[in-house]
Order: structure tokens, then sequence, then C-alpha cells
């Protein structure tokens, strides 16, 4: 019998977590699921094949699971793009806002070099505060980011409209609305 699930059906959604109001989608059910994650790996990399790529990001956390098997499959390097403290070299760090308060990002300044082609890759974009700071980190560095990938748009949360205000091309396989 075939399957004919699309990723959408692979997410789980958890009313008021973290926080009462919140739905909360949740990828684990995606990645546990050789078809889903399967589906979703394809899917992300469609668009990219045959583009000229050297590596791709992917955005802690989620994102380094996503990122890692799109790179394989583009045959390109990874590059993780951590919250402040997890990286072990000489980083830069780029400061962007959440909700309440503050956050950074970092990369080691010697993983991406000038002129490199690089893909972004994450599971959700919501507001755009993380993959704009990835976006950031990755431009300072002189790389160009050709396209920004995600298992999941939130629209009504504002981040694609952000990302296009930088000039990013951004790519998802569903949206949620109403969130």
């Amino acid at each position: 019998m075939p399957n004919n699930k699309s990723v959408i059906d692979y997410i789980r959604t958890i009313p008021d977590f973290p926080k009462e109001g919140i739905m909360f989608r949740d990828v684990t059910t995606l990645f546990s699921d050789p078809r889903g994650f399967r589906i979703a790996i394809d899917q992300l990399l469609h668009p990219y094949a045959g583009m000229q790529i050297d590596k791709v990001v992917g955005l802690e956390a989620r994102g380094f699971i996503l990122g890692g098997a799109v790179a394989h499959q583009l045959s390109v390097g990874f590059v993780p793009i951590r919250k402040k403290g997890k990286l072990p070299g000489k980083t830069i760090e780029e400061a962007y806002q959440l909700e309440y308060g503050e956050a950074v990002m970092e990369v080691h300044e010697d993983a991406i070099l000038a002129g490199e082609k690089i893909l972004v890759v994450d599971d959700l974009l919501a507001t755009g505060g993380t993959a704009e700071a990835g976006i950031k980190l990755i431009e300072r560095m002189g790389a160009e980011v050709v396209s920004a990938a995600f298992v999941i748009d939130l629209p009504e949360l504002g981040g694609r409209a952000r990302l296009k205000s930088l000039g990013i091309d951004t790519y998802w396989l569903c949206e949620f609305e109403g969130e």
C-alpha cells in the first residue's frame, strides 16, 4: 500500500508548550520516522541540486540534524552556528533580540571562507531572529547566503518577510497558519 503522507503529516502539535497558548510544532516525530525524514531531506535539497553551494550552515539545534543530512546529500561541508559558549575555537558572534532579552549566536572564525556560497538550514522559521543572526555572521565572513531552507514556516510571525527584507530567498516545506 503506498504511503501518501507529506511532511506536515509527520509533525506533531503539542498545545500549550512551552507556555499556555503556544502550539508547539514538534519535528522529532518527523525525524524518528525513516520515511518522513527521507521525504523532508529530499524535499529540502531538491531546489538546490545542481546549484553551486560550498557549505550548508545548520542553526542550533535541530538545524544540525537537517543541515548535516542535506550537506551529505549535496556532497558539501557542514558548519554549525551555535549558541554562545558552545564552540571550542576562536569565534565571531552576533547578538539578536528575543521576546524577553537577547541571545548570541557564534561560528568558528575559520569555518566559512570569503566568497563561499552558503545554504542555511533550520527546522522552523518563526520571527526570523535566529536566522537573521546566522545570516549576518555568514555575510560578515564575506560569504554569500544563496538561500535559507526550513521544514516549517509560521508566516504570521513575520520571519519570511524579515528574511525577504534582507534579500534572502527562503524555501519551506510546510506552513502552519494562526500561530
